[in-house]
């Protein structure tokens, strides 16, 4: 553990514990922001110029892309260029102070870029590295490039997803990245575990592909017991019945009546209790080998009444249930709002946002539930060199600073837009006169991009009355 915190300070089960992220877009960034939700300090390492890809995907708040908003609370934003000596020699520094190195390259990149797991251990022998990848460091795929599209295809869940007569689908979550952030997250508590008991530290490697097969569960169970492969069943379960989507009179609902004390409240509350003795119906086996006549008529009594009124009935049944809701009903609903899930922060470039938390909430500790913070934007076309040579920081004050900036925001790059640097107020005077002063030109930018026809119509009016006074 890189320091020690009074109880009043902990932020989480994670207090204390620095993580040095190298990954970028989805998986890993994924796995540190929940390490930084359970109170890691996560120094997440961007790429100079536009920094991590996911900056760069619409819609935008304020010039922020929401993707990059989602994945990427409760860090500390850096923009360095590993590539160079310099670079690579600040990471180094920076590894040697943190507890978990995670990256995201594909296999090969970090020895090439000297940052290696012998060169990371060699700074710090308890080091815990996590690498994600597509594919894994061996096998026949080791080298190709690979998305959460793709891993979907490759797992097997492309071909269960959809209706039988259709094509394919793809999930609408990227669960191959989020699932490999999550076993990522995992195996990183797992080690940190083991380092505690051993002193050791360890190296994780992961592979999305296997990630996400590893979520298959019982569905590749069913292919190994069976040797046949499971079929796109559209809302409906392989095995249990009923317990999908059903209509209703305005709209449609689910039901989920996997275990036989529901099914009978269910067919109580329907007034068809006489299910209950079918001999088609009564256990689970009987109920999935009649499945085509059962459906149909669960869906022909469904419709017979709203969503509104089924929701009633089923409640005071106490039959699992539930209407079909979008991301706002979703968002808005009694349940997420009564507990304070969707959080509001403040980001220093796009204001005001609202965000979701984490679902988990350790209640014996004093870290409960923190707010969601948000790394900071990087800013376009200033360079820190020259205003720190004017100050008196040299590159080697500058990488001592480095060394020893503790738990501070860490920022160390010549080309950073931002510097771990001892407090001076005219030094952040300086900084935040230029940071208003970029602000400014991205907002020029934006009203003269809204009204640019405008613009150029008066631009070419001003142009033709200049010339009429020249002639004259």
């Amino acid at each position: 553990m890189t320091s020690d915190h009074d109880a009043n300070e902990r932020r989480g089960p994670l207090t204390g514990i620095r993580v040095l992220d190298l990954s970028r877009v989805l998986a890993g960034p994924f796995c540190s922001m929940i390490l930084a939700d359970l109170g890691a300090e996560v120094i997440k390492i961007e790429d100079t110029g536009s920094g991590d890809q996911t900056r760069t995907i619409p819609p935008f708040v304020n010039g922020e892309s929401h993707y990059f908003l989602a994945i990427n609370r409760n860090k500390k934003s850096v923009s360095l260029d590993a590539r160079t000596p310099e670079g690579r020699d600040i990471l180094l520094r920076l590894a040697a102070r943190c507890d978990v190195v995670l990256e995201n390259f594909r296999p090969g990149v970090m020895d090439r870029l000297g940052l290696g797991y012998e060169r990371l251990k060699s700074v710090k022998p308890d080091l815990i590295v996590c690498s994600i990848s597509g594919f894994g460091e061996t096998g026949p795929l080791r080298d190709k490039p690979s998305f959460d599209l793709v891993t979907q295809a490759l797992s097997g869940v492309m071909s269960i997803n959809g209706y039988p007569d259709g094509p394919p689908t793809k999930l609408g979550l990227p669960l191959g990245d989020i699932g490999g952030g999550l076993w990522a997250a995992i195996g990183v508590l797992a080690a940190l575990a083991e380092r505690n008991a051993t002193g050791r530290g360890s190296r994780i490697e992961l592979s999305l592909l296997e990630g996400l097969m590893g979520l298959l569960g019982y569905l590749a169970e069913m292919f190994l017991v069976t040797g046949e492969n499971p079929v796109r069943m559209g809302n409906s379960h392989h095995n249990i019945v009923p317990y999908g989507l059903v209509p209703a009179k305005d709209g449609h609902l689910v039901l989920a009546l996997h275990v036989g004390a529901f099914w009978r409240k269910f067919c109580r509350c329907i007034g068809r209790e006489d299910l209950v003795s079918d001999p088609r119906f009564r256990t689970v086996k009987d109920r999935f080998q009649n499945r085509a006549e059962l459906e149909p008529l669960i869906a022909e009594i469904m419709r017979t009444q709203t969503v509104a009124e089924w929701q009633a009935i089923l409640d005071a049944a106490d039959v699992p249930h539930g209407p079909v809701n979008n991301i706002d009903q979703a968002i808005n609903q009694p349940a997420i709002q009564a507990r304070g899930f969707v959080k509001e922060t403040r980001h220093p470039v796009a204001g005001t946002v609202k965000l979701l938390g984490n679902p988990l909430r350790f209640i014996l500790t004093a870290g409960q539930v923190h707010d969601s913070k948000q790394a900071e934007a990087l800013i376009d076309g200033f360079d820190f060199d020259k205003l720190l040579a004017d100050k008196g920081y040299d590159s080697d004050r500058f990488r001592v600073v480095i060394d020893a900036a503790g738990g501070e925001a860490v920022i160390p790059s010549s080309r950073a837009r931002s510097q771990a640097i001892p407090y001076d107020k005219d030094i952040y005077k300086e900084r935040n006169l230029v940071e208003r002063f970029f602000n400014k030109i991205k907002h020029f930018r934006r009203i003269a991009t809204r009204y640019e026809k405008t613009a150029l119509s008066f631009a070419s009016m001003l142009s033709l009355v200049g010339a009429i006074i020249w002639l004259r």
